[in-house]
């Protein structure tokens, strides 16, 4: 073989080996989404993270945010807006490796009212013991890998919603010193509560326990960072560790702990942070 016969099939391959996109060309840059760029108090934002392997690292408000991964491959995180978080100007940030992003979001008022509530002084002057705080705190930020609900959540029991989420609250006439961080449902003593959607009861509480505040109180872990708590129940008919499908009977209404009446307290959380429970009902996530 002549030198200019062997040199034109070695040019063609440096030609075909250099037109090549190099491994790092060819991966995707991760893709970062956010449901919107605006919420109000009390709601929360759906993080999107796809085109990568492994969970990214999510901040908000200077909170990291554990992503869970989803069926399609992707990872996603149902972030909370505190309820008591100022109006105002605010950013996203995630990171993999090299690569991140920073979105600019809002966040504005709900403008709800303040509920004066009027306690008798035997009622008033109950406090949550350590016991109960902790371990209602612990349950309410449970973060479980598995996506247990599916579909819109549906109302624990039926009757007049006497108390929304979010109402700033004065009790005895003070100055506002905290927030509803559930959704109150005046039915009658030993009417059944149900579970909402399906999930694993992570904590049974009894007022005969020391839950001198939240009185019987069953909390459920729905997976994803997603929990929901009943205060003030009458009876609890499920123990910790047993798996509830939606629709399942877990107690009933009653008026234990901190309550002027027969009425169920029907809290939804999001890494320990309460949202509204209506947004669970009205839409699928």
């Amino acid at each position: 073989m002549t030198q200019r016969a062997f040199l034109i099939p070695l040019i063609l391959l440096l030609c075909i080996g250099s037109s090549m996109p190099s491994e790092a060309s060819e991966r995707p840059s991760p893709d970062f989404m956010l449901d919107a760029t605006a919420k109000v108090q009390g709601e929360f934002f759906i993080a999107t993270v796809s085109g990568i392997t492994s969970a990214p690292d999510l901040w908000f408000k200077e909170e990291n945010f554990t992503m869970f991964r989803q069926k399609n491959g992707s990872y996603r995180a149902l972030v909370p807006v505190e309820n008591m978080t100022s109006p105002g100007s605010y950013a996203f940030l995630v990171k993999k490796e090299k690569w991140e992003e920073k979105v600019p979001v809002t966040v504005a008022s709900n403008n709800l009212p303040v509920q004066k509530i009027w306690l008798d002084k035997k009622t008033n002057s109950l406090k949550a013991t350590k016991e109960e705080k902790a371990q209602v705190k612990a349950a309410l930020r449970t973060l479980s890998d598995t996506k247990l609900w599916s579909g819109p959540f549906i109302y624990p029991s039926n009757g007049r919603k006497s108390s929304p989420f979010g109402v700033k609250r004065s009790y005895n006439g003070a100055p506002v010193s905290s927030y509803h961080k559930g959704l109150d449902i005046a039915v009658p003593q030993g009417t059944p509560v149900k579970s909402p959607a399906k999930g694993k009861v992570v904590l049974t509480g009894y007022e005969s326990n020391r839950f001198h505040v939240h009185g019987n109180t069953v909390v459920v872990d729905h997976g994803h960072g997603l929990t929901s708590i009943y205060m003030h129940l009458h009876t609890i008919s499920v123990n910790e560790g047993d798996m509830l499908e939606k629709g399942d009977t877990l107690g009933t209404v009653g008026s234990t702990g901190i309550s002027t009446g027969p009425h169920l307290h029907w809290g939804t959380y999001l890494y320990g942070t309460s949202v509204d429970p209506e947004l669970l009902v009205r839409n699928e996530y």
